[in-house]
């Protein structure tokens, strides 16, 4: 099929400063159904993407898209019909871009096959093959995991590979990440890490360094810097939380000191989350006599979604809280909570002891803490 040229011009007087259409980004679709597929175009200021364009894919496609740039700006080419999959490019002013995506409608990914022209592109391609290539692995696990012919003994085991496919993930992104720590688009892969800043302080800390005398007023930067700053690393005070359990009152944190506790954000629809509850059931039924308790925080937005799962899943401690915030959760905001599930193991005097333990390394934790 003869490939389309379209020519998506942006004018964008936020980024404004130098020649017009300084920078551009030449994108070639494959694998697209049919008809023709909606993107759009955006940037990224402070925490809100700022839509620039639309533009219109026909199948196998080349779009060409012109931007008037003044300084690094993290752009988002979206696919809304597509199960608003997108691709984040780091654009540097002057920056001239090829990229080829290839969409597989069955396993829904959106691969970056090719990335020239800069850096920031090719480490971000990287990192886009890094995470698809996991993501095949889970979908086969969940796949089985939630098939109603699964043994509650194979659960057990594919929920320990779920979790040892994650941790391969994880240092294949820290690998990438260490390789490049003066790029600048390491410094937005680097907040995958956002909720376990104990385990990856030292990353931070690398980018930050890498970057700062050159970057330091970007935005991706500078939050970076906070994150080191203000990590909630172990020894610290755990910060307060003050909720409502499902009967309207107030639980609070603090009001378990003396106790070892483990913080658990979680919510209803979060598969890894379910997949870990059956272990974390038998670890409190294990050591709660000894002082062990559960402070689980859900980041559920539906109240009856959010207690069947207490109920399903046996979670029959008392200290569970919500504000039915979603993302939004004060008590998530409190502990920078970007993903889920997410843990922190605080001790009996309120301070951080671990975070994001799971499976067999939360079960050698409280071994090790309560003498075993």
């Amino acid at each position: 099929m003869k490939h389309s040229i379209i020519t998506a011009v942006l004018f964008l007087l936020a980024t404004t400063g130098l020649s017009a259409q300084n920078t551009w980004v030449q994108v070639k679709m494959s694998g697209f159904p049919t008809q023709a597929t909606q993107a759009h175009i955006g940037y990224i200021s402070g925490s809100q993407m700022i839509m620039a364009d639309t533009v219109t894919f026909e199948p196998n496609s080349s779009i060409r898209i012109d931007i008037d740039l003044a300084k690094p700006t993290l752009y988002i080419i979206a696919f809304p019909e597509l199960d608003k999959r997108a691709v984040h490019l780091m654009l540097e002013p002057r920056d001239k871009i090829n990229l080829e995506l290839q969409y597989a409608d069955s396993l829904n990914t959106l691969d970056i096959t090719t990335a020239k022209g800069s850096r920031n592109a090719q480490v971000y391609q990287q990192f886009n093959s890094i995470l698809h290539r996991h993501e095949k692995e889970f979908h086969t696990i969940n796949k089985e995991y939630t098939n109603p012919k699964t043994s509650e003994n194979r659960k057990r085991e594919l929920s320990l590979l779920y979790q040892q496919k994650q941790t391969s993930q994880n240092i294949d992104v820290r690998k990438l990440i260490e390789s490049n720590p003066d790029v600048l688009i390491s410094a937005f892969l680097v907040t995958y890490f956002d909720n376990d800043m104990a385990t990856y302080i030292d990353l931070f800390e690398a980018v930050e360094k890498a970057l700062t005398p050159k970057y330091a007023d970007n935005q991706f930067v500078q939050y970076i810097s906070s994150k080191v700053k203000s990590s909630l690393v172990p020894g610290r005070e755990a910060p307060e939380i003050a909720m409502k359990d499902p009967d309207g009152k107030i639980r609070k944190l603090s009001d378990l000191r003396g106790k070892i506790v483990m913080i658990d954000f979680w919510a209803s629809w979060c598969r890894p989350c379910r997949m870990e509850n059956p272990n974390v059931v038998r670890l409190y039924h294990r050591y709660h006599d000894k002082g062990f308790e559960i402070y689980s925080v859900s980041l559920d937005k539906q109240r009856d979604q959010w207690l069947l799962a207490i109920d399903q899943d046996n979670l029959v401690w008392p200290n569970h809280v919500s504000d039915l915030n979603g993302w939004t959760s004060s008590g998530g905001a409190a502990y920078g909570i970007t993903s889920v599930p997410s843990t922190v193991l605080v001790d009996r005097q309120g301070r951080i002891i671990a975070r994001n333990l799971r499976g067999q390394e939360l079960e050698n934790k409280l071994r090790e803490i309560f003498g075993e």
